[in-house]
């Protein structure tokens, strides 16, 4: 993968909209959350659009959520199901 490649890859915390974001080629892949507790974040919305499906978006987009929510000390929880599957493997 070149540079280039990887740059627009890059995941971006947006805290005032809940959300974490990849920008592409003009186009947004997401993964939003909710604090349904001052300790929990639920991973409640993964998207990536068509175009970019099957490249790994919704994975790096997850794993970079999931850093930062352990990092700062949240329970994890995954009401999406892209999410829920991802965490369940990462915990197998």
């Amino acid at each position: 993968m070149s540079n280039a490649a990887q740059d627009t890859d890059t995941v971006r915390h947006e805290p005032d909209q809940h959300r974490f974001v990849i920008d592409k080629e003009g186009a947004q892949a997401v993964l939003e959350y909710r604090m349904p507790s001052a300790t929990m974040i639920d991973f409640n919305h993964t998207y990536s659009p068509n175009q970019f499906r099957g490249q790994g978006l919704g994975g790096k987009l997850v794993s970079s959520g999931v850093a930062w929510a352990r990092a700062q000390g949240y329970e994890v929880t995954a009401s999406c199901s892209y999410a829920a599957a991802w965490l369940q493997r990462e915990r197998a």
